[in-house]
């Protein structure tokens, strides 16, 4: 495994985030995520604002836009996934390049402006998912809206992902 990371050093930010999520969920269709989940044995719930995690570490917005992952990255033992940021059409985002490394600061700069394939692809992988645990959504409002249709996109997504959700974020 330790072979791999530096292998996607070699492509570009966005490609190597497209590439491990791709892989992951190849492996987790294989039924093999058993090898590389932890063996985490802990039992002790988290409990907050009513919900009930089985764990305190969980995955933040932006890593899966779409919900295309929320079974293979649940499968990996995280206590919550929260999904988007989805907006009511989709929307390509920002030109690339917009991921930069930034190797001396182990960071990386995300510029990707809300790319995503919209709310009803999300709601679509909300219904079908296996993952029972707790999901949540962040919502945004499209680029090219002005105005009052700003706030008109977040209740669009709001009404159509609360149902399916445990959390919704803006």
């Amino acid at each position: 495994m330790k072979f791999l990371f530096p292998l996607l050093r070699l492509f570009s930010p966005e490609l190597a985030h497209s590439i491990s999520l791709n892989g992951l969920n190849f492996v987790y269709r294989l039924g093999l995520i058993k090898f590389l989940a932890s063996k985490n044995n802990a039992t002790e719930t988290y409990s907050l604002m009513g919900l009930l995690f089985k764990n305190k570490l969980g995955i933040a917005a932006g890593l899966d836009k779409n919900g295309d992952f929320i079974d293979s990255l649940g499968a990996l033992g995280f206590g919550f996934i929260e999904v988007g940021t989805v907006t009511p059409l989709a929307q390509d985002g920002n030109p690339k390049p917009r991921i930069f490394r930034v190797f001396k600061e182990n960071a990386i700069i995300n510029r990707l402006g809300f790319n995503n394939k919209g709310v009803d692809y999300l709601v679509k992988k909300l219904e079908s998912r296996n993952y029972k645990g707790v999901v949540g959504v962040n919502i945004g409002a499209n680029k090219k809206s002005k105005g009052d249709k700003r706030i008109a996109d977040y209740v669009e997504c709001f009404k159509k992902v609360y149902v399916l959700s445990d959390y919704i974020t803006i």
